[in-house]
């Protein structure tokens, strides 16, 4: 029978143990297989090349994506580091300008080595895009929404567009997860995720996960994290697969969170912009309402730094945390341009519009109240005035409605 994702994930494993019949996913922890015969396996010799635990967990993510095949990597950069290993030397990638900055640091050393050449796009100027596309242009790498100022860009124009010019469409899907957007349903070929976030959501693991459209192209990804030795060990799998079995419950509250303090930060005279699809002056918020199955967890906002002291709000928070990372159940605060994009070029991060004043949420589970309190005394902390007799306004019917399921 076909099942709700949510049920897939809650059953997720449950078929692995065909000895004692157990409900939680063994964990097969072995690095090596006894053969049954001379070139005879029960499926496993070497745990590089394939482990129980981490195929339960590679087929699940393979089912919610709608691909033919995934491979389950050590971190989510290891993911992307195994997709650009399918590119010949030399070739040419066209990626969002204002991609996540380990991205942007991988592509630059590759750039710097000869083996990639990469342009930065804004990819919602088709003119720039076009322009951008040069004979040995192999790939389009996508980021929507995109990390840190979730910009959403069109998934199935930009399909047209790589199909046009015989591109791969890369899509890094780590900000909203399999249940909110699927990109292979718009014609990406390759989906690429940090599982460190949300696919685990609880912090305590690093992974990542590369997902294929087709089984050719699946074969070839999997021959490649084998070579590169980039798989994710049995233990991370199984965590991975334990967080994930919890992610569409996470994933509501997470949105009912990033909604209302989205709506809280637009009231407020010191933020200048909130950058969240799920406002509706969001500029791309009718296309995320037309791809996503929901806006997420991640809100990011810009406050004038010359009337702010960004350094003081990102201090006087007590529930946000001050750290990297993001989509684990505790809710975190950051500043890319000295933090999670800090290795990007000056020159690049102005381009890309990542500035001093803008600041990124992880929005956790906790008490809406609460984080909506702790936002507002360190606005005020950091001298942004008014902002705390802000906090008694009434909120709006919007911003306290429940996160969208299913649709948006």
């Amino acid at each position: 029978m076909d099942l709700d994702p949510e049920t897939t994930l809650s059953l997720a494993g449950q078929d692995l143990d065909d000895t004692f019949n157990s409900v939680v996913p063994p964990l097969y922890q072995s690095a090596i297989f006894q053969f049954e015969d001379v070139g005879e396996t029960k499926g496993y010799d070497y745990t590089r090349s394939g482990n129980p635990t981490r195929a339960a967990l590679e087929d699940t993510l393979a089912g919610l994506d709608g691909g033919a095949g995934a491979v389950a990597c050590a971190t989510g950069m290891a993911a992307v580091s195994t997709v650009t290993s399918l590119f010949d030397a030399g070739a040419h990638l066209i990626c969002a300008h204002d991609c996540y900055g380990g991205t942007e640091r991988l592509f630059s050393c590759l750039d710097d080595q000869d083996k990639l050449s990469v342009s930065y796009e804004d990819l919602s100027d088709r003119d720039a895009l076009a322009d951008a596309v040069r004979p040995e242009t192999a790939a389009l790498w996508v980021e929507t929404p995109s990390n840190p100022l979730l910009r959403i860009v069109d998934l199935e124009a930009l399909s047209e567009f790589a199909d046009a010019h015989d591109l791969l469409l890369v899509i890094d899907n780590t900000f909203l997860s399999p249940l909110l957007q699927r990109p292979i349903d718009y014609g990406a070929d390759l989906v690429v995720y940090s599982a460190t976030k949300y696919l685990n959501g609880h912090s305590d693991v690093v992974g990542g996960a590369v997902i294929a459209c087709t089984e050719a192209l699946a074969d070839r990804v999997d021959f490649a994290a084998n070579a590169h030795g980039t798989v994710a060990a049995p233990f991370d799998s199984w965590l991975v697969l334990r967080g994930a079995k919890t992610l569409p419950v996470r994933l509501r509250q997470h949105e009912t969170n990033a909604r209302a303090l989205a709506h809280f930060l637009d009231e407020r005279p010191a933020v200048q912009r909130v950058c969240y699809p799920g406002l509706h002056d969001h500029p791309g918020h009718e296309i995320a309402r037309a791809q996503q199955n929901g806006y997420g967890g991640m809100v990011s906002f810009f406050v004038d730094d010359e009337q702010v002291d960004v350094e003081a709000l990102l201090r006087s928070t007590e529930v946000f945390a001050l750290a990297e990372s993001l989509g684990g159940v505790e809710s975190l605060i950051e500043h890319p341009a000295t933090m999670s994009h800090a290795s990007m070029a000056p020159e690049q991060r102005e381009a890309a519009g990542i500035t001093n004043g803008l600041i990124r949420l992880s929005v956790g589970i906790e008490s809406t109240d609460d984080l909506r309190a702790d936002l507002s005394q360190a606005l005020t902390a950091a001298g942004a005035e008014a902002a705390a007799s802000g906090y008694d306004t009434p909120v709006s019917a919007e911003a306290q409605a429940p996160a969208s399921e299913g649709t948006c």
